[in-house]
């Protein structure tokens, strides 16, 4: 999709508090219509089901795809994830789209309801149709009454078919996106003074709630703030596991996109600082130097039952590599947590499953960037270190 550079930077000056509309303004480039990243996610899964071969609508086509987000807005409010927003819908789509909005299903994951709810804001902002306003704000009390009540974050998907869809989520932007939304709506800049006062301090005061969670959720290894995990029990607060592959364990990826989150919050309180330097600490502490994950291209094509691969993947020893950081990490000792299927944890990547180890991300660079540039940034601007 619309993955480019420009669109990356498009997304970048609207995450930022712009408003991403067809102009140059606060010196962000302009982009022909309003920033598709936070969508990558569902239109790879949906074309993992369906294949691209299908005709989309262009990029830049605002209206379209606010229709199709409507479209696909069920009558409580929220959306079901993976969807292609720019799909270009035959009749019989619509009409099986139509038929659905009565489901009771809908889903936070993959980015999900905060993203459908930005863009139809912005959509808003450049078409003045009041059909996109109302969408967003009939998303936007769907996201507000699925706020736990316990602690401020979010489930997988309501109803859960499954028990880790119950849980207080992390992964996947599911807690950090919601907050991203509720502060820029809290502050009212445009297009977000779309909303009326009383949904402003509605969204304010989630915001206050999610916020104080979050602080809550980081893992303490005996006094010392790490990273988090990747779900969470809502009553008890403990970390817990998702899939039958993912056990309980501090999730590298995620906290990374948490630390975003709160290093973008403006005079941050003293207890926010120290979550973050904690948590960078943590990210440094448990880097894995020396070791390259290397891809192994394969004779044939392996078929499993959610994908095909011709290639394999090891751990390479390589003193010259990059650092690498496990997506899993132990809740007491650090030690990278790796599974199967049957939910065993295994000591060693090579005793992963095939399936497993080309169908799941269990090493990458998540760190890296936020570890060079992100993080001293922000202790430049926030702490007045001297700025590289």
């Amino acid at each position: 999709m619309a993955g480019t550079g420009v669109w990356r930077a498009a997304a970048r000056c609207w995450r930022a508090g712009g408003a991403a509309i067809l102009l140059v303004l606060a010196g962000c480039a302009a982009a022909p219509g309003l920033p598709l990243d936070g969508f990558e996610d569902a239109v790879h899964h949906w074309q993992l089901k369906r294949g691209a071969d299908y005709a989309r609508h262009a990029p830049g086509d605002v209206r379209a795809i606010a229709d199709n987000i409507l479209l696909m807005q069920r009558d409580h409010g929220g959306w079901v994830q993976n969807r292609d927003p720019l799909q270009v819908m035959s009749p019989e789509d619509v009409a099986q789209l139509q038929a659905e909005k009565g489901a009771v299903e809908g889903s936070f994951d993959n980015r999900n309801v905060f993203t459908q709810i930005e863009y139809l804001v912005g959509a808003f902002g450049v078409t003045g149709d009041p059909r996109y306003r109302e969408g967003a704000k009939r998303g936007l009390d769907y996201l507000l009454r699925h706020q736990f009540e316990s602690c401020g974050g979010w489930p997988h998907s309501v109803p859960a078919a499954v028990a880790y869809q119950a849980r207080l989520t992390v992964a996947d932007e599911v807690f950090s996106g919601p907050l991203t939304l509720l502060r820029r709506i809290s502050g009212a800049g445009a297009p977000f003074d779309a909303f009326d006062a009383e949904t402003r301090a509605a969204a304010t005061a989630a915001l206050v709630r999610g916020e104080e969670c979050l602080l809550r959720l980081q893992v303490r290894q005996g006094g010392t703030l790490t990273g988090w995990a990747g779900q969470y029990d809502p009553v008890t607060l403990a970390p817990m596991g998702g899939r039958s592959f993912e056990l309980p364990a501090i999730v590298s990826q995620e906290t990374v996109e948490i630390l975003n989150y709160l290093m973008s919050i403006p005079d941050p309180s003293p207890e926010v600082i120290a979550s973050v330097t904690g948590a960078a600490g943590w990210l440094r502490a448990v880097q894995i130097d020396g070791v390259r994950l290397e891809t192994v291209p394969l004779e044939g094509e392996a078929s499993y039952l959610y994908h095909n691969a011709d290639f394999d993947r090891r751990l390479v020893a390589d003193a010259g590599a990059p650092p690498l950081w496990a997506r899993f990490y132990d809740l007491e000792d650090n030690t990278p947590v790796l599974a199967n299927r049957d939910g065993v944890r295994v000591a060693r990547y090579d005793l992963v499953d095939p399936e497993r180890r080309t169908g799941y991300h269990w090493y990458g660079d998540w760190a890296a960037e936020f570890l060079q540039t992100a993080y001293p940034e922000w202790r430049c601007r926030v702490l007045g270190e001297a700025c590289s």
